[in-house]
């Protein structure tokens, strides 16, 4: 009886809890606008029963970075180095799955303290593609995680985290490619969805300005790129994009010696233009 009366009570107990915490006051917002230079290089073993190693190395300048009206100025941004495996029948080559690593450098972080400026992340994947004469359609969909290191603030009233250990994201992927037959030249275009999928709930209870609407899980990313892929040689080739990237996201500081929460919602809109080179063999 007693054990059945002291949970009955935390369950009356518990919503006052969450009412415990407040927000500081109404959320901030911040709006930047920037421009991104990036450099990569790619590397791919391929065997004939499917596998396929990949390697990369991806870097990326800020050219300029006005957030709020102010301009950060350029900087370097992040440096990106890859490690993947894939997998693709070679009697139904219309399917291709895979996994991977990427070390991830933050270039506007502390550098002081190795937590803050290093990521983890790894994904799995399915990719399905087909092919009509000279066009290529493909859809991609990826699973992702990122992890951070070293400690995570904690909030006192709610038991809830600042951020995430690990957060998980859904990337679908849509691609239509055209294959020139006269020329080395195959231009492409594709958009990318990224979702939220374990999002804060510190995140999810504040959204649009209303402490009493749910904001569950929500698009992060949305990005679309114009290219065309120069083969110089059976095994290279040179990849020259231009990229659109509109980003959405919402931070969570606690107050210190406070129960006080401040939610920032950041909105981004991106350009980014890249040169890839390829190698394969």
């Amino acid at each position: 009886m007693k054990r059945f009366l002291t949970f009955l009570l935390s369950i009356v107990l518990w919503p006052l809890s969450m009412m415990a915490w407040d927000w500081s006051e109404t959320p901030t917002s911040l709006t930047s606008h920037s421009m991104q230079l990036r450099v990569g290089a790619e590397f791919t073993k391929k065997w004939q029963n499917g596998l396929a190693l990949h390697f990369g190395e991806d870097l990326r300048f800020d050219m300029f970075d006005i957030t709020n009206g102010a301009n950060v100025g350029a900087s370097f941004n992040k440096s990106y180095t890859n490690l993947s495996l894939s997998y693709k029948n070679p009697r139904f080559k219309y399917i291709k799955v895979d996994v991977g690593y990427t070390l991830k450098i933050m270039g506007n972080k502390d550098w002081s303290n190795v937590n803050k400026w290093m990521r983890h992340r790894a994904h799995i994947g399915i990719s399905g593609s087909y092919r009509y004469e000279q066009w290529s359609f493909s859809l991609r969909e990826r699973l992702q995680t990122e992890i951070r290191m070293g400690s995570i603030d904690q909030h006192i009233a709610t038991g809830y985290y600042e951020h995430n250990r690990a957060d998980l994201y859904l990337r679908s992927k849509v691609e239509v490619a055209y294959h020139a037959m006269s020329k080395p030249l195959k231009p492409y275009i594709w958009c990318e969805v990224v979702n939220t999928l374990n999002a804060n709930p510190l995140q999810q209870k504040y959204a649009n300005n209303d402490p009493t609407q749910q904001g569950h899980q929500y698009i992060r990313r949305v990005r679309s790129s114009l290219g065309v892929v120069w083969r110089l040689t059976q095994r290279s080739s040179l990849d020259f994009y231009y990229r659109f990237n509109y980003g959405y996201d919402r931070d969570v500081t606690l107050k210190a010696n406070s129960q006080k929460l401040l939610l920032t919602e950041e909105t981004s809109y991106q350009h980014v233009i890249g040169i890839a080179y390829n190698f394969g063999w």
